[in-house]
């Protein structure tokens, strides 16, 4: 596959595992209603390994414009092909929102409350302040690129081997980070569903929450890109 291919399709089912076990846990008369944090931050996990390994080979399965950027940053990638990296992550992220939604629509339509209908696209904090949950994405990410820039190998690609360690730094975010902002850690993964959710029939559709949509696409940037400065100074 080419990178853009493999990018498209390990960030379609980074998304479609992951907001699927979202949509399974907070929408109405699913079999694992009410399965809490603990359910998402586990299947989140999953949906990281399966597309890690399915992209590992063909694009280093970066999965996330903040990586991208970051490798490229520290002249991992080059920067001429950022732009397909990203378009590719964008548009999987939308494919995989869009194929949730088909496998939940009844649930949809059972869910009364407009906002747990978002959920299942994007992030939103629990008490909300900009400065702070700026703050908790950053940090999160920070972790999240710092760690993944220990696991990359000489290659400087992630192979199908560094699926799980990136899995379980991911789940380890959720569960200790994911409390106050639902722990975005990826631009793409944020923006391309909430796109879809402002785009898809919904029945009792509220807006997509575009003010808060800044922070889950700057902070990880910006998280990434401080991690990759650390990495750079430590060697």
């Amino acid at each position: 596959m080419t990178p853009f291919v493999s990018e498209f399709i390990g960030t379609a089912v980074l998304l479609t595992l992951g907001d699927g076990v979202v949509a399974n846990v907070v929408l109405a008369k699913t079999k694992g209603f009410s399965g809490g944090l603990t359910a998402i931050t586990f299947g989140w996990s999953i949906a990281v390994f399966a597309g890690v390994l399915i992209a590992a080979k063909d694009s280093g399965a970066h999965l996330n414009p903040a990586v991208t950027l970051a490798l490229a940053a520290l002249h991992k990638l080059p920067w001429d092909q950022v732009p397909v990296y990203l378009a590719a992550q964008l548009l999987g992220a939308m494919a995989g929102a869009l194929l949730v939604w088909l496998s939940y629509k009844q649930h949809f339509d059972e869910t009364p409350d407009a906002t747990t209908q978002l959920a299942v696209f994007c992030t939103a904090p629990s008490i909300r302040n900009a400065t702070h949950n700026f703050i908790t994405e950053t940090i999160g990410t920070f972790i999240f690129m710092l760690a993944v820039l220990y696991i990359i190998p000489p290659s400087d690609s992630l192979g199908s081997l560094d699926a799980l360690p990136v899995a379980l730094i991911v789940l380890g975010i959720g569960l200790s980070l994911g409390g106050p902002t639902g722990y975005a850690i990826n631009p793409a993964r944020d923006l391309g569903p909430r796109i879809m959710h402002a785009i898809l029939p919904i029945k009792n559709k509220r807006d997509s929450d575009w003010a808060y949509s800044w922070i889950p696409v700057i902070a990880p940037i910006i998280g990434a890109l401080l991690a990759a400065y650390v990495y750079w100074l430590l060697h």
